[in-house]
């Protein structure tokens, strides 16, 4: 794997998304002295006598309790034991290695208090891939994302499971295994590695990358299922699009534009149609798909300031050697970025799936009923509409807002929180769901265009028809339809899709200058 330079406070999307697709991350050299400096300032502090939250009290309700000087190595070590009380299912680990990798960035900012040695130790999992088995429920984003951050610093103590060289191991033998050796935590330590935002954020980038490629996805089947249902291009001309000055949709026009620009099936239609207008799910695409992207930039803008972010708490400012307690570990910003991804997921999905529909009604689409050249017979794509239709509205449930949720927590002095980790975890099934969605709606629309053979469409969704068409031929009579499905999504979820309209610039998160 390709290894790439993590600055703290400095790193762009491309990077964390980088890291997510499996490069390997090292810090940026020049962070070093910052970290010496705010390891120095933690045990300046302890020096003074003076009690500091966090590195010689208890944590949370137990914080008026003083520890003595002889077990502030216990009191890290015990953090980091008694939080790591996860449940559920591993993170997966390209979303594992992500987490690792914020928290990596975070501590190398120096404002945290650890020592360089045992920040080079969660870079060198990074380097070596350990990544640690971290049961992926039990946080409510309230003071950081606790119990999962605790559960990989159990690891790099040698506590606990890790994954080494594809095997599933005890922590000690994973770190063994990378020529490693548990790391013994000093003052702050353990609090530094287990509070703070990384799972939630971490989960919430990791579906912002994939629903890029959904949005993207989704404007090409589209565009395919529009020419499918020889509708009109007309709604997409830009002068409707400036004159509401979204950038969003401006864009997204542009983009539907250029993929049906040259179509033969389009140009066909272009006199005498009766039709006056085009259903909403075709008409409307450029004014929901363009506030779809929107609000996917709105949460890129959020979740790449919070990974630029230290959200550890107490802060160490060691120019002036003093720790200060705040709330940078409160998760609302990922909690709010994570709902609005999951309602552009939802839309994704949901016009997509409106789009199926009116290919699969004869009275809309003027095509045989189910896209099937035999109905009654043959029953074509009257099931795989009903799939469609079961996971949009599955994806509805899933799609309400976490953030408004609260529950307190450790004896009330956690009493808000974000529900950051729910919201962010939820959001990879749901990118799931509409990726199957999409995939349908590619295998309708291009059924529905063999259907005005030998009309073509245009180049880049000719294209699109072509690689689907390598894998999956035209449904004649009824077969086993679950293959033709998950061919469908893999072609979805690699970018294929994408890959194939690349004639077309399809825009995404990082945003056009208007």
């Amino acid at each position: 794997m390709n290894e790439i330079t993590v600055t703290p406070g400095r790193s762009a999307l491309a990077d964390w998304r980088a890291v997510y697709s499996g490069a390997r991350p090292r810090l940026d050299e020049g962070c070093w002295p910052g970290v010496e400096a705010s390891a120095q300032a933690v045990a300046r502090i302890l020096a003074k006598g003076e009690p500091v939250y966090g590195i010689n009290t208890g944590f949370g309700k137990l914080s008026t309790v003083r520890i003595d000087a002889d077990n502030l190595a216990s009191l890290q070590r015990n953090i980091v034991l008694s939080h790591a009380a996860g449940v559920g299912e591993p993170m997966p680990a390209a979303v594992a290695r992500l987490m690792m990798a914020l928290k990596l960035a975070s501590l190398g900012q120096g404002a945290s208090g650890i020592r360089p040695e045992t920040l080079r130790m969660l870079e060198a999992m990074l380097v070596r891939e350990i990544i640690p088995v971290v049961p992926a429920q039990g946080s409510v984003g309230a003071s950081g994302d606790l119990a999962p951050l605790a559960h990989m610093a159990a690891a790099m103590i040698g506590i606990g499971e890790a994954f080494a060289g594809g095997r599933r191991l005890p922590a000690a033998d994973a770190l063994a295994a990378g020529g490693l050796k548990p790391v013994v935590l000093g003052a702050k330590e353990g609090l530094a590695l287990l509070n703070g935002t990384q799972f939630s954020t971490a989960y919430a980038l990791a579906a912002l990358f994939e629903a890029e490629v959904l949005f993207r996805s989704a404007l090409v089947t589209g565009a395919l299922s529009t020419d499918a249902a020889r509708g009109s291009d007309a709604p997409f001309d830009y002068r409707i699009h400036a004159l509401r000055r979204h950038q969003g949709q401006i864009e997204t026009a542009e983009a539907l534009r250029a993929l049906m620009a040259g179509s033969a099936i389009r140009d066909s239609h272009r006199l005498g149609d009766p039709r006056v207008q085009d259903p909403y799910c075709l008409r409307c695409q450029p004014q929901v798909m363009g506030a779809v992207l929107d609000v996917l930039r709105q949460a890129a803008d959020t979740l790449e300031t919070e990974a630029n972010g230290v959200s550890d708490n107490p802060l160490i400012f060691s120019d002036l050697d003093e720790a200060l307690s705040g709330g940078n570990f409160h998760a609302e910003p990922v909690a709010f970025a994570a709902d609005i991804i999951a309602l552009a997921i939802c839309e994704i999905g949901s016009m997509a799936e409106r789009r199926i529909a009116m290919l699969v009604d004869p009275a809309l689409s003027g095509m045989p009923a189910f896209l099937t050249p035999k109905p009654g017979l043959n029953s074509g794509f009257m099931i795989p509409q009903v799939t469609a239709a079961a996971l949009v509205s599955e994806n509805k449930q899933r799609a309400c807002p976490a953030s408004v949720d609260s529950i307190p927590t450790s004896a009330n002095q956690e009493d808000h929180v974000s529900m950051a980790a729910h919201g962010a975890r939820r959001l990879l099934p749901m990118v799931e769901n509409a990726a199957a969605v999409v995939a349908i709606e590619l295998l309708a629309a291009a059924q529905g265009c063999d259907f005005h053979a030998p009309l073509t469409s245009s180049r880049p969704l000719e294209a699109t028809r072509g690689v689907l068409r390598a894998q999956v031929p035209h449904l004649d009579d009824d077969r086993h339809f679950h293959p033709d499905i998950e061919k469908a999504i893999g072609l979805v979820r690699s970018g294929t899709v994408v890959e194939a309209a690349n004639a077309v610039t399809l825009p995404g998160i990082s945003r056009t200058a208007a």
